[in-house]
This record gives C-alpha cells, sequence and structure tokens, in this order.
C-alpha cells in the first residue's frame, strides 16, 4: 500500500470507499464553515478496531448534544469496515469518524484512516512533558449551560490545538486543563488519570469534561485486579504530590507524565502496571 490513508463517505445509504486524495465535503459544509460537528478516533490494531462499540457510544452521545441527525451504528460499523478493508495488520492506525450537519440538505458522515503518527508512538513510549493551563471558566459552569456542549466531542478544537501549540512554544508536548478556581479537568486530546494512596484517581465528567473510554476501560480492568479507583475533585498540586500521572486516549493510550509545569516527576514503576491493564481483552 504506497498511500496507507483511506476514505469512505456515506452516499445514498451506503458506504462509499473513495481515492484517499479525492474532495468529499462541499465548501459550503457546516463543519468546514463552522467547526458543527462531531467526531471519534478509533484505533485499528491487528487490521481491527476493537474498541469500536466504545466509541459508537460516545459519539452518539456528542450527536444528541449537538442535535445533529442520527447515523445508526451499523451506518458506522459499514463506514469503517470499508475504511478498514485490506489495511495491513502489522500498521496500527487511526480510523477518525466525522459527522457533520453539512450543507443543509443532510449530514456530512466520514471515515478518515491513516497510519497511527510517529511523535504519538513516542509518547506512549516515553511519556510526555506537561504544562497546566486554564480553560479560564469556573469547574461548574459548562454543567449548567447545555449550549457550550461540555461533554462532547465537537470539530470545534481551535482552542485545544492553539493550547497545544503553546505547549510546543515553552518546550512541553501537551496540556492539562484547570478551571478558573484551579480544579483539575482534562487535557486538549485525553483524560488525567494519577495515582495516589494506592488508587488510581480522575477528575469527574459533570465538571463538562469528555468522558473517556480508555478511562473507563483502565479503571474497569483496575477495579478486577485489585487497584482501586475513585472520581477525585483535583489540582495540579494533587497532581505534583501524586505516584505517577498518565494523560489517556484512544490512540496513545497511556502517557506517563514525565515532568509537570517544569518539574521532573517519576512514575514509580506504574505504567507498566497501567499498560498491561489496558492491553487486555
Amino acid at each position: 500500500m504506497d498511500d496507507q490513508r483511506a476514505v469512505a463517505v456515506w452516499r445514498d445509504g451506503a458506504a462509499v470507499r473513495v481515492p484517499a486524495d479525492q474532495p468529499v465535503v462541499t465548501a459550503f459544509d457546516a463543519g468546514l464553515a463552522r467547526g458543527d460537528g462531531v467526531f471519534e478516533s478509533v484505533l485499528v490494531d491487528g487490521g481491527a478496531t476493537p474498541r469500536l462499540g466504545d466509541h459508537l457510544v460516545r459519539l452518539q452521545r456528542s450527536t444528541r448534544l449537538l442535535d445533529l441527525p442520527p447515523v445508526p451504528d451499523d451506518a458506522w460499523r459499514e463506514l469503517v469496515a470499508a475504511a478498514t478493508e485490506g489495511w495491513p495488520a502489522d500498521v496500527e492506525g487511526v480510523c477518525r469518524l466525522f459527522l457533520t450537519r453539512g450543507d443543509g440538505a443532510a449530514p456530512t458522515a466520514l471515515a478518515l484512516l491513516a497510519p497511527v503518527g510517529e511523535d504519538v508512538l513516542r509518547q506512549r513510549r516515553d511519556g510526555v512533558r506537561v504544562v497546566a493551563l486554564t480553560y479560564g471558566l469556573a469547574a461548574d459552569v459548562r454543567a449548567g449551560a447545555p449550549w457550550l456542549l461540555g461533554g462532547a466531542k465537537t470539530l470545534s478544537y481551535a482552542v485545544n490545538m492553539a493550547a497545544q501549540r503553546h505547549a510546543h512554544a515553552v518546550g512541553a508536548d501537551d496540556v492539562v486543563f484547570t478551571s478558573a478556581e484551579g480544579q483539575l479537568l482534562e487535557g486538549p486530546t485525553s483524560t488525567v488519570v494519577w495515582a495516589s494512596g494506592g488508587t488510581l484517581h480522575t477528575p469527574p465528567a459533570d465538571l463538562g469534561i469528555l468522558a473517556g473510554t480508555t478511562q473507563a476501560r483502565l479503571f474497569s480492568a483496575a477495579e478486577t485486579d485489585g487497584w482501586p479507583t475513585a472520581v477525585t475533585p483535583g489540582t495540579v498540586a494533587d497532581l505534583h504530590a501524586a505516584d505517577a500521572v498518565w494523560l489517556l486516549s484512544g490512540i496513545r493510550g497511556a502517557a506517563r507524565v514525565t515532568s509537570l509545569d517544569g518539574v521532573a516527576r517519576d512514575d514509580a514503576g506504574l505504567t507498566a502496571r497501567v499498560q498491561d491493564l489496558l492491553a487486555r481483552p
């Protein structure tokens, strides 16, 4: 496969695979003009998508929060199947599912497939340097303001990407957002998890953060393995005091935080256990 990319689009009630360089979105699509849409990123491992179901649950929730025309799970599965057909089993891929409001006549549903980037593989292996940045809102604002789309995975990622660019400019790899009063929220593309007092912790989703599919899977496996878990409001000070901190996402997995705001930190040897738990069926 020379060009390791694939695209499938939903047309006339069917998933149609098209050349990766073929235009498939009109310039009048609301997803392009206004970021009016949702998406999910699904890991392709061994040519399969074992976690697709978890992502479809979250995709449908995001669809409802934006009041987008719903696309059935079966259609999404057809799109994924069309995009991943013939994908090499020895190449990890990321399949991105996009749903936009379209051009006013019909929504746009797409599946885009490409290899996992080298930077993601490096961060999975070596960890990430992180800075804490304010999100600028009080912790309880988004829970009571549905128009702010807290908990939806939307295409409006300009702030998230700007935060990551700022992190790169100050010599870091990624970001942990905090509320105006200093409560931990999430990363631009990840969920925050820390180990402290023999327990795994993550911030409450009712702060308006995105529910993490990888975090949920880790906590389920940890509980089965005898490692207690808790949903815990936290601060940056709690991360500094923790035994280990990770940023979790569906493609990168568990990336250990190697420094926080310029302060180097260890993982107490716990990352191997976390990654082993995530690798279980």
